[in-house]
């Protein structure tokens, strides 16, 4: 009983680590930091995911509004001069909007800032490229994000029962349970309100999420097969649980559906 106790607390520990690494490295998470340009302290975090529904706001927080400061945007991957907007100063932030976007579509930005003589270009290295997306009720979202997370727990837990030798079936069938309640019915719907698509990985496309999904489905499968017979069940269980924790590592919404601008498709980046 202690033992299981044990692995339910390392299964929760290492889910709950997974997803906090696969959000804060995915593609859709706000860039962040903090710089000083002349006299004036600026702090900023820009968006890289927005709804299709209204403008998004872009905003700098400053300590003096004696500067200029604008907001330099394109589409993404055009060949098109940049759009400059200039931002205005207001209760301690300096305001600018981006244009809201047809689902899928991507926009480039980043921001000038002139003070005392001195400027600066936000963010330092590369700009930031923000993908627009069609609102997604809350009915069907948490489901997804809920079935995901207990397909992660059970995928951990069934693996260290590799330790245990005792009760794999017991967890084997809950995990592809969640894992097709999460990735494969809850997943294409979130993805359809989203982009208008139920499913744009293999064989219709490069969908990272997508396919990670059915990659760590697939591997499952394979001790559920061979579930009757113990020499080699074991095996498959501690390998299908090492690859689910490793798809479920790379950042969620990396490589998803793209608008294509010149066609107005959507696309796969890859």
């Amino acid at each position: 009983m202690r033992k299981s106790i044990i692995f339910w607390l390392i299964s929760l520990l290492v889910t709950i680590s997974a997803s906090v690494f696969q959000r804060l490295t995915g593609p859709t998470y706000p860039i962040s930091g903090k710089t000083v340009v002349g006299n004036t302290n600026i702090e900023y975090s820009f968006p890289r995911s927005h709804s299709t529904s209204k403008d998004c706001e872009v905003k700098i927080k400053v300590s003096s509004p004696e500067i200029v400061a604008k907001l330099k945007w394109k589409r993404h991957k055009m060949n098109e001069e940049w759009t400059p907007e200039e931002m205005k100063y207001d209760n301690g932030y300096m305001i600018a909007y981006l244009p809201k976007q047809p689902a899928a579509g991507k926009l480039e930005y980043r921001i000038k800032i002139i003070s005392d003589n001195n400027q600066t270009i936000l963010p330092p290295n590369k700009n930031v490229v923000i993908r627009f997306k069609d609102d997604v009720p809350v009915y069907v979202l948490i489901p997804h994000i809920f079935f995901i997370f207990l397909a992660m727990l059970f995928s951990t837990r069934t693996g260290l029962e590799y330790f245990n030798q005792k009760e794999y079936k017991k967890f084997l069938y809950p995990t592809l349970i969640f894992i097709i309640l999460g990735g494969f019915i809850f997943g294409p719907i979130v993805q359809k309100f989203a982009f208008g698509a139920y499913w744009t990985g293999i064989p219709f496309g490069y969908d990272l999420t997508d396919n990670k999904t059915l990659i760590a489905f697939l591997f499952w499968l394979i001790p559920f097969f061979y579930r009757n017979r113990p020499s080699v069940f074991s095996k498959y269980v501690i390998i299908a649980a090492i690859v689910t924790l490793i798809v479920f590592l790379i950042p969620h919404s990396l490589f998803g559906s793209e608008l294509d601008y010149t066609t107005n498709r959507k696309i796969n980046e890859f």
